[in-house]
């Protein structure tokens, strides 16, 4: 997939950052080169209509909202979207 865009949506906390870490993993096992953004100024969070966090969002479609996924899960949901 060309130009995959993965944005982890989160206050700073220790899930979210847990979260970031797994997005991170779950690519690497795949083998995919993706632009990853962590994000955690709140002003940019509520401009994006995130109403709970930690938040994963691919290509702009939020995915995964108020749950810190495991790489497995995350990897079903990058193949779901390719």
């Amino acid at each position: 997939m060309e130009n995959l865009t993965v944005k982890v949506y989160g206050s700073g906390c220790k899930g979210c950052q847990t979260l970031h870490q797994n997005v991170i993993d779950a690519l690497a096992e795949m083998n995919l080169v993706a632009n990853v953004e962590y994000i955690t100024d709140l002003q940019k969070v509520m401009e994006a209509g995130i109403m709970s966090m930690p938040t994963l969002s691919i290509n702009a479609k939020v995915v995964s909202s108020g749950k810190i996924l495991g790489i497995p899960e995350i990897k079903k949901i990058i193949e779901a979207e390719q």
